[in-house]
């Protein structure tokens, strides 16, 4: 298709060309959901761009109106702060058919609908992604605004079961998911940061400590996904009475982590919420 800009000529344009869009990119490439010549890619970064065209030989320009004039979908992954920009340019040349599909955190789908402007009824999907979509193990929730139909939906959820799970919530869930999944994977980064920490303490290496804190969450997390026990149960099977995990847990509940886990969340939902347009 290369240079063709008529209406219809891109399955999918991305304005932002960041990892979260390689990603993406990367994961309906590999599931053959579109081909390179079917996607076009947007960002104001030449090293961007570069990237785009050489690893993945997906078409890239500079400016969001030319990779949005003919596109069937297009994916919003710039950040938050420059989404009013960009979507000025975007609404004029975006065919009114198209589907609108957003990874930006905070942004409702009732500002980008007014932002797109020119009268136009929209069609937009609001999702919270994920990093481990980085890795083909994310995260993703999937909301529909006012205008989006289960088609869009559906469709959205296509383009990033690729490289994620993907759920589908009310946008005014879409704060708590923030909280969970998208802030979630820094919470576990921090529990093996003191694993590793304590590992050391006790005379192992550094490298011995990782290894074992990493290993040890891949482990406990696929018992988590492939079990029918619920974390509860998992966790009782490890724990003998008066045993070394028993002594472990004791000192946390003793400290109240697991109510400071809880309000830690809750904190950031709250942030979530506040960070909102």
């Amino acid at each position: 298709m290369g240079d063709m800009a008529n209406e219809g000529a891109y399955e999918l344009g991305i304005i932002g060309a960041g990892n979260m869009a390689e990603a993406i990119t990367r994961g309906v490439l590999s599931a053959g959901l579109f081909r390179p010549d079917q996607l076009i890619a947007a960002d104001v970064a030449p090293a961007r761009r570069e990237l785009f065209e050489r690893d993945l030989k997906v078409r890239a320009v500079e400016h969001p109106a030319d990779a949005a004039r003919g596109a069937r979908r297009l994916l919003l992954s710039v950040k938050p702060q420059q989404m009013v920009a960009a979507l000025a340019t975007i609404g004029e040349v975006l065919p009114p058919t198209a589907l609108v599909i957003s990874i930006a955190a905070g942004v409702g789908t009732d500002f980008i609908e007014r932002a797109l402007g020119h009268g136009n009824a929209w069609r937009i999907v609001r999702t919270m992604p994920n990093t481990p979509m980085l890795v083909g193990q994310g995260m993703v929730a999937v909301a529909a605004g006012r205008n989006a139909t289960a088609d869009d939906v559906a469709d959205a959820t296509r383009i990033f079961a690729a490289a994620a799970s993907v759920i589908s919530v009310d946008e005014d869930k879409l704060d708590a998911v923030t909280a969970m999944s998208g802030s979630g994977p820094a919470y576990f980064f921090y529990l093996v940061e003191q694993m590793v920490q304590a590992g050391v303490e006790l005379g192992l290496t550094p490298e011995q400590s990782h290894e074992l804190a990493a290993k040890t969450a891949i482990g406990a997390a696929t018992m988590l996904v492939s079990s029918t026990d619920s974390p509860q149960e998992l966790r009782r099977k490890v724990t003998s009475p008066g045993g070394t995990t028993h002594a472990a847990i004791t000192h946390m509940e003793s400290a109240g982590v697991g109510h400071s886990i809880v309000q830690a969340i809750k904190g950031a939902h709250q942030r979530s919420r506040e960070l909102g347009v």
